[in-house]
This record gives structure tokens, sequence and C-alpha cells, in this order.
């Protein structure tokens, strides 16, 4: 057996369904733990993204705004997987896995806030005055055992490092590079040099150059692809309820449409279970624990507060975005179909093919340039993600500089170089991520519980605060009665 198959077997373990119940069943376990409190808040953290504090940094101490930490967050994990993953999911596993991918990120929510919280919580500051945190600060410094905490906090950041180079990295460039190529006729050389040039500029500035790129770029991009999906889906909107009959049925029950046989793909509820878990994990990365360094570097008074903020990054990566891949491709009725070639359409092949369906010729474009974009803010988010892992092992920053240097020559090699057993080494280490920061998560889970009861007596008293506040306001400008 050749290198290349061990390691394939290796990556389909860590992946398999042992890690994916790791992962989905942490959140569970956190969920009800919180008595359901990060379903019930989402309204009010939605509010909170969504207003004008999220944009300040008058709260706290911190490096950049509360949206701007979410931004830089989301920019590493809205990317390929939102296009590609969606795609590859629901051929492997059928329309149904779009459900499972929701239900998994319901439970991520809780996850994602957890080890964010726990981050900020957690944090340090470093020579230079910036914000260091992440899973490995709150192993180290939450965890009574120091020893066992030192121990998982230096494993979590040498995985993150070395998943850095590869799926925050080198997949992200080669599919740039593809697209560009494949689309536009670029010349790969170009696009790997345009690459590496452009990522040294802005990751130069640290991450306060990085969330300035990211705040722009990533509500852009994600803006820019959902109103053309929608477009697409409403401009058709005949073919909608067959597509959600599809979904929620092959969920379930897939032999009650045609025997569970759509076009060439056949489907089974335990696929659809399988790869609409797995993608969902793997696109919005809730318990992996790479979000939560970002989070740290957020301006914010309560590490609660930040928590609830930085959730809203799975909401909308798998609920708004890959919904958006999602409902394309199964209303648009080319899921099954064959090429020219006799070849089942899957992949980025399947999405382009379900927009230009219902967008005609510009569908391609419009998912060519969403997999430039996503896949280029990736690559930022995840510069920041390695960075803080690599000040960490080395317990300085003055070596970042080469971190950054090296990280955006990379992305040359990537965009020029098909090196698939790097890459799946690297997808092994992303997994392997996870392991020391779900442990932290359970480990940790009573200090969650303590501070978001904390802060729910918090919320409740501001709540009530901006009803007086409301009705001092209604009654100083309301005529009196009687007058």
């Amino acid at each position: 057996m050749d290198i290349n198959q061990i390691v394939n077997d290796i990556d389909s373990f860590v992946w398999g369904p042992v890690m994916l119940v790791l992962l989905v069943g942490t959140g569970v376990f956190l969920t009800f733990k919180l008595r359901f409190l990060t379903w019930r808040n989402l309204p009010y953290a939605l509010k909170k993204v969504l207003g004008r504090e999220a944009r300040s940094k008058s709260l706290g101490e911190g490096d950049v705004s509360p949206f701007s930490a979410l931004m830089t967050a989301l920019a590493a994990t809205i990317g390929t997987g939102n296009i590609v993953g969606v795609a590859t999911a629901m051929f492997s596993g059928g329309p149904g896995a779009l459900v499972w991918m929701w239900i998994s990120a319901c439970f991520g929510l809780t996850s994602k806030f957890s080890e964010c919280m726990l981050a900020i919580k957690y944090r340090e500051v470093n020579v230079d005055g910036e914000m260091t945190g992440g899973p490995m600060y709150t192993m180290k410094n939450g965890f009574k055992n120091k020893n066992a905490g030192k121990i998982l906090g230096f494993l979590f950041a040498l995985f993150t490092v070395l998943a850095s180079f590869g799926i925050g990295n080198l997949t992200q460039a080669n599919s740039i590079s593809s697209a560009l190529d494949q689309t536009f006729e670029i010349p790969i050389m170009v696009t790997g040099v345009g690459l590496a040039v452009l990522s040294l500029i802005i990751i130069l500035g640290g991450i306060k150059s990085i969330s300035r790129v990211s705040s722009v770029l990533v509500p852009g991009m994600a803006v820019l692809y959902v109103v053309c999906g929608l477009a697409g889906i409403l401009g058709n909107a005949s073919a909608i309820p067959h597509g959600l009959y599809q979904i929620f049925v092959m969920a379930f029950d897939p032999e009650a449409v045609g025997g569970g046989v759509l076009g060439t793909i056949t489907v089974s509820v335990m696929n659809s279970i399988r790869y609409g878990v797995a993608r969902g994990c793997f696109s919005n990365e809730a318990g992996m624990g790479s979000a939560a360094i970002t989070a740290a570097a957020a301006h914010t008074d309560d590490p609660v507060r930040q928590g609830y903020i930085n959730m809203t990054g799975t909401f909308f990566d798998t609920i708004i975005v890959c919904s958006i891949t999602g409902l394309v491709i199964a209303s648009s009725g080319v899921l099954g179909v064959t090429d020219a070639n006799g070849v089942p359409l899957k992949g980025i092949a399947l999405t382009i093919a379900a927009f230009e369906r219902f967008i005609g010729p510009m569908g391609g474009y419009v998912v060519t340039i969403g997999i430039m974009l996503f896949a280029y803010s990736t690559i930022l988010g995840w510069e920041y993600h390695g960075e803080k892992a690599f000040e960490y092992l080395f317990d300085s920053p003055k070596y970042n500089i080469i971190y950054r240097v090296v990280f955006s020559l990379i992305a040359y090699v990537g965009a020029t170089q098909t090196l698939e057993l790097v890459w799946n080494i690297a997808d092994i280490f992303n997994a392997l991520m996870a392991i020391p920061n779900l442990i932290s998560l359970i480990v940790l889970s009573g200090v969650v519980k303590s501070e978001v009861l904390r802060f729910e007596e918090h919320r409740k008293k501001e709540k009530a605060a901006g009803h007086t506040i409301l009705s001092d306001v209604y009654t100083a400008v309301s005529p009196t009665h009687g007058d």
C-alpha cells in the first residue's frame, strides 16, 4: 500500500463517524447544559451583530471591533466548503444532507459560543500590547491541572499551525488559480504571484489590517452570492416546492422518492446523515476552536456578549450561505444528471450547472467569483489563526514575521502545484485540532454555564432598562390624556 493510500485512509478515519459524533455530541451536551439559552438568545445575538455597538471599540479592551472580529472569523470559515462542500454532500448523501447540515449547525451554535466565550475569558496581552487568545490559552489558564492544560494547549497550537498551511492556504490558493484558469484563462503562475504579493501586503499589517479587509470583503461577497442565488430561486419559484420536498423527505425517507434513486445517485438515510453532518462541521468549524482565536482580539466588556456575537458566524455560514447553495442545487433538477461524457456532475461542476440552470451563463461567473473571494478570505483568516498558534508555541510574537512571509510564499506553491498528499495530511491536522478543543469544552462546561447564567441576569436588566427608556420617551412626546 502506497503512502497516499495510507494517508487517505487515516484522513477518512479521523473525519469518520467517531469525530462527527464527538463534534455534534459536544454541541448537544452543551446545548442541554445551558438550557438552550444559545438558541433562545440567537435573536439577541443577531441584533447585537447588526447594531452600531458591534462596530464600536469603546467597550472594554481589545484590538478590533466585535464586528471585525466576527468578520475575520467568518473569513476563515466561509470558503470553498460553502460552494463545493455542499455540492459534494448532496451528491454523496442526496438533497436530505442539507437538513442534517442544518441540524448539526444548530448544536454547533453552542460549541462556537462556548469556545469563543472561553477564549475571551482566558485571553492574555502579549509584549506588543496585542490580545492573544484561543483554545490553547483557555487550556493553559483555565484547567486546574496545569500540566494537562499545557500539553493539550501545545497539541492544539501545533495542529493549528500545520493545518493553516494546508487547509487554510494550499487548498484555497489552488481553488482560486484553478477557477481563474478555467473561467478567465488566467495563467496559474500569474495567479500564484498575485496571491503571494496581495497576501503578504495585507498580512504584514497584522490583525488590524486583516480585519479591515475582512470587514469589507466578507459581507460583500456573502451578499453578492446570496442575492444572486435568491434571484435565481425566486425567478424560478415554481421549482421551489419540489426542491424543498426532496430536501426534507430524502433526509428521513429516501424510499419515498423513487426508491431512493435520484438520477445516477442512490440515496440512504445513513449517507445523508454522514455527509450532511461532515460537510456542515467542516464548513462552519464549530467545535474546531479556530474562530475562538479571532474572537479573543475583540473589544468587549463581557466575554459572554462577544461569545454570542461570534456564535452567529455558524448561523450565517451554514443556515444562510450553505442553504443558498443547497436550495439552488435541489431546485434546479441537475442533481444526478451526467455530463456529455456520461460522468455524473459533482463538486464545483454541479454547483455551476445548478446556477446556470437558474440564471444562465452568468451563473458560472457568480460561482467562480464566489470561490475566488471566499477562498482568498479564508487564506487571510487562517493566517491569523496560524500566527497566534505559532506565537503560542514560541511564547513570543517576535518570530511572527517569519510565519507571515512563509505563509504568503506557500500561497504561490498552492496556486501552482497540486499536492494531494499534503492536502490530506493537512486535513488530518484540521480534524486533530478539534480533539483537545472538545476536551476543553467538556472540562470547562461548568465555567461556561456559570458565565452564561451570570450574563443572563445582566441581559434581562439591560432589556428592562431599554424598555424603561422607550417608555419614558413615549411619555415625553405623547399628549397627556384629557388635553
